[in-house]
């Protein structure tokens, strides 16, 4: 479950540098502003994960579940924007996409090839 934090912290870490990017401030309450949608996306996929189950053998840290984490997390967040009145322009979603997905899934592409890397 130590996965969790990790993504929670990548979400925040992407409200943080896009704010900072666009000069709206570093406040907490702005982050999480911004972090709000997209951590709510999140909530839903760890609820998924959690809940409903995933497939034996399956671990948070492995592609597969990360690819629902990001995939949930992008599109109930963008989903979640738009039902707030906030903007989901085409340049937003694919950078969002793209950023959160090096954020949500990066570290789980290091620890497979770290874990593919040690000998037998």
């Amino acid at each position: 479950m130590w996965w969790l934090p990790i993504d929670v912290v990548a979400v925040l870490l992407f409200a943080a540098v896009g704010r900072s990017s666009h000069e709206e401030g570093l406040s907490v309450p702005g982050v999480l502003e911004t972090a709000g949608p997209f951590l709510l996306g999140l909530a839903v996929a760890w609820t998924a994960l959690v809940v409903v189950g995933r497939p034996r053998g399956w671990h948070p840290a492995d592609l597969a579940p990360g690819l629902l984490v990001w995939i949930d997390t992008v599109v109930l967040g963008m989903i979640a924007r738009r039902v707030a009145g906030e903007g989901t322009a085409t340049s937003f979603v694919v950078v969002t996409t793209v950023v959160l997905g090096v954020l949500l899934l990066g570290p789980r592409l290091l620890r497979r090839g770290r874990r593919s890397s040690r000998p037998a």
